[in-house]
């Protein structure tokens, strides 16, 4: 009798001892995961800083391709070169490209 008993105390001891090292785990997950929040707050922060910046110079490279295109175009149209409507085509589809990415990336972000 005297043998149960002290071996239902020995497996209690056990028992007790891992659920208190899987509770002691368990809240450092939860500690560990609070910097996390914050981190991302940053991130978030720094990266809708970069946005208009970012969208402007896009713009500008935008305007800066636009006119040398432009240019392009046309002194191929006064040379009378044949292939001017598909240059005009492509000139034209990245303009409106370089145009629309600035915007796209603010309503992305929010701003």
């Amino acid at each position: 009798m005297k043998k149960n008993i002290i071996k239902t105390f020995r497996k209690s001891n056990i028992t007790k001892g891992l659920f208190a090292a899987a509770l002691l785990l368990a809240s450092n997950i939860v500690f560990a995961q609070s910097g996390g929040a914050g981190a991302i707050t940053t991130a978030t922060s720094d990266i809708e800083a970069y946005v208009e910046p970012v969208s402007n110079l896009v713009q500008m490279i935008g305007a800066v391709v636009g006119i040398v295109g432009g240019v392009r175009i046309y002194n191929k149209w006064n040379n009378g070169d044949q292939d001017v409507n598909k240059e005009l085509i492509g000139w034209g589809g990245a303009c409106i490209f370089l145009l629309l990415v600035p915007t796209v990336i603010q309503a992305f972000f929010g701003i």
